[in-house]
């Protein structure tokens, strides 16, 4: 009989590092990217220009931020707005509930 046990962690093992998938890593790098072809291109002698052209590294590197319990950022923020869509009203039958009445 196989009876295998499934340590709490075992979900962190299909990810990179432990921590990021392949998308995350795809957002960062083209953040990363974007910041760098900004940089080269306009004159960064302005305090703002600058900021706004290493602004998609930055939100970039925010999003796939590890976080405590979650992978990063990126999959905290789609758990959240999945929780926030759903239905907020559980419908719950326990063991002493009967069929036919309330």
């Amino acid at each position: 009989m196989n009876n295998y046990l499934i340590p709490a962690n075992a979900n962190r093992g299909k990810l990179l590092l432990g921590y990021f998938r392949v998308i995350d890593l795809i957002i960062f790098v083209v953040g990363i990217i974007l910041s760098f072809i900004f940089m080269l291109t306009f004159n960064l002698s302005n305090v703002w220009i600058a900021i706004l052209a290493i602004a998609p590294g930055i939100i970039a590197g925010l999003l796939v931020f590890p976080l405590p319990h979650y992978h990063n950022t990126l999959v905290f923020i789609q758990e959240l707005i999945e929780y926030l869509r759903s239905q907020k009203i559980y419908h719950w039958r326990g063991w002493c509930y009967k069929n036919g009445g309330k």
